[in-house]
This record gives structure tokens, C-alpha cells and sequence, in this order.
């Protein structure tokens, strides 16, 4: 739990500060009054400002998924869809369910939209609380459906690998598919894998392991 201390004209005012700088309701803070300060002479003379320290009663990843949140809603209400957000935080990283019937406009083709979603929500809330966080945004369960889609694909390359011994390319993909493939294969001894290219057109390359009679057979290099 994180703590802050916040000053003000009164302690009132004190706590108004707090609820919207941490953008959290008043009974999701523990409250200690440090100071409740003075008016002083005429109000002038000897004033002294309220002093509080907060200590948010949500833990730093509950907290982060609150804020993800809330990023998230506010970026859907410019979409004309009814949809309904539900944040967990779950080991590591927050998670973020988008309930719609427009599923298919959120996720885009393959995910991009999705994705990019993702990104905005992760970057904005890494700039408000100052701290990165691990966000995963999802919608009718796409991402294992994605998931689970890759391995096969990794495996149906895998196969064609082993068989023809030459590598294969896969198209396009985002980092997050690209690790599901490097990590389907992760256990595979008879294949390896490596990312190519630069930005959006990088890719996934399966190539096969060389064997010791294949090693030594095979020509000595020359400059």
C-alpha cells in the first residue's frame, strides 16, 4: 500500500486533494491528520496549512487495475457500443475484460485493435502513477482463443520444419504473438526460433537444428 502526505487550507480541503489526485472515494483511504493547521492572526499571521498523510486501502496492483480502468472507460465512451469494463488484478499484472456485443470492432484484425488499446491504457496509467505496469486487455476470451490458435500453428510448423528440414517464416505478428510461438517451441529440441525484421513487419523464424552427423558433414565455411 502506498503512502502520501497532502497539505491544504483545512483538513477537508486536505482530503478533496487527496481523493482526486489518487482519483480514489474517501472510504478507500486510511486518513491520518498530521496537522489541522490554523487560521491565524486575521488569517494571515501565523496561518498554518492542514497536514495529512493517506495510505490507499487498495494494494499497488489493485490500485493499478482501478486506474486502468477507468482510463479504459473514459477512452469507450467515444465508442457508440454499450459496454461494460471489469478490472481484476490478477499475479503480476492487471487484467481487463471488455463485455460488448460490438466484440469483433474492439478486437480488430487480429488483435490490433485490441492491442492498441492495450497500449494506449498501459502508457496512460504508467504516466499518471509514475510507475510502468503490466496490462493485458481482453474481450470474449480472444486472447487464449488467440493463444491457443498460435500453438497450433507453431506446432503445424514445427512439423513442416522437421520434415523438409528448411526453415519457415511465419507473417507479420505483434511481440505478444511472436512469444506465444518462441514459447511453444521453447521445449522442442529439434527446432529453434528467432524474430526478424524491424517494427510491425517483424516476424518469427522456425529453422531446424543442425545434427552432429549433419555438422560434420557439412562444408567448412571460407572467407
Amino acid at each position: 500500500m502506498s503512502t502520501l502526505e497532502f497539505e491544504e487550507k483545512s483538513v477537508e480541503d486536505a482530503i478533496d486533494l487527496a481523493c482526486r489526485q489518487l482519483k480514489l472515494p474517501r472510504e478507500k483511504l486510511e486518513i491520518e491528520i498530521i496537522s489541522k493547521g490554523s487560521s491565524g492572526i486575521f488569517g494571515i499571521v501565523g496561518a498554518r496549512r492542514a497536514k495529512i498523510r493517506v495510505t490507499t486501502k487498495i494494494p499497488p496492483a489493485g490500485l493499478a487495475a482501478e486506474k486502468s480502468k477507468e482510463v479504459l472507460d473514459e477512452i469507450l465512451k467515444h465508442i457508440d457500443l454499450p459496454m461494460v469494463v471489469e478490472s481484476e488484478a490478477r499475479e503480476g499484472y492487471c487484467y481487463l475484460n471488455i463485455i460488448s456485443n460490438g466484440s469483433g470492432l474492439l478486437i480488430g484484425k487480429r488483435g490490433k485493435t485490441l492491442n492498441a488499446l492495450q497500449f494506449l491504457v498501459s502508457k496512460i496509467v504508467s504516466r499518471q502513477t509514475g510507475e510502468n505496469i503490466s496490462l493485458l486487455v481482453d474481450t470474449e476470451n480472444y486472447r487464449s482463443k488467440r493463444e491457443e490458435s498460435l500453438n497450433e500453428l507453431a506446432r503445424q510448423l514445427s512439423d513442416k520444419v522437421k520434415k523438409t528440414r528448411r526453415s519457415v517464416t511465419t507473417g507479420p505478428m505483434s511481440a505478444q504473438d511472436r512469444r506465444v510461438i518462441h514459447l511453444a517451441l521453447r521445449d522442442d529440441h529439434e527446432v529453434r526460433t528467432k524474430s526478424k525484421g524491424d517494427g510491425t513487419l517483424r516476424r518469427v523464424i522456425i529453422y531446424p537444428v543442425k545434427k552432429a552427423k549433419e555438422a560434420r558433414k557439412a562444408p567448412a565455411k571460407t572467407d
